[in-house]
């Protein structure tokens, strides 16, 4: 694939990403592109579905398994706006998916070579290529502003229970 196809797909999977920052859960999203065509698409839903497990790319994993008939993704290519965590690295492994496109580099996770390197690592029966930094800095600033709205929530209602309270002892005080 060229670059232009990898640029295309991945605005695909920040669509994905923006339907989970919808539902207040970070920002990550997933494609799967078989053929020319996307057979699947996931965002996170981990909050949602109270599950650990529920990562944009497992259940795009998930539905393109079921789509295609077989666990075996061997000519797929995945997308997605985080470079992949160990168990989505595992799944990936597992499902044989041939090529994996990231945006943003998890210096934290990311096991496609940013922390560590699941996906090429020889000692596996399964290796996949992988294509870093695909429209990075539009992935990267879904999960940066995502979490500085997080962050200022929690501040400005840290704000209200401390005005809350004065407002308390303050009535308190004149009885």
């Amino acid at each position: 694939m060229d670059l232009n196809e990898d640029i295309l797909y991945m605005k695909e999977a920040i669509i994905e990403a923006k339907k989970a920052e919808g539902k207040m859960e970070v920002p990550i999203g997933a494609v799967i592109v078989l053929d020319g065509q996307i057979v699947a698409r996931g965002h996170n839903l981990r909050e949602s579905n109270q599950s650990a497990i529920a990562h944009a790319e497992l259940l795009a994993i998930e539905e393109a398994c079921g789509k295609l008939g077989t666990w075996r993704l061997e000519n797929a290519t995945l997308y997605v706006t985080l470079e992949p965590c160990p168990m989505c690295s595992g799944a990936i492994i597992l499902s044989r998916i041939g090529r994996v496109v990231y945006g943003a580099a998890d210096p934290k996770a990311g096991c496609a070579g940013t922390f560590m390197n699941l996906l090429t690592d020889e000692r596996f029966n399964h290796q996949s290529e992988v294509v870093p930094g695909v429209l990075e800095l539009e992935c990267g600033e879904l999960l940066t502003n995502f979490f500085r709205q997080i962050r200022e929530r929690k501040k400005e209602e840290k704000r209200r229970r401390k005005e809350t309270l004065l407002d308390n002892l303050e009535g308190i005080d004149r009885q």
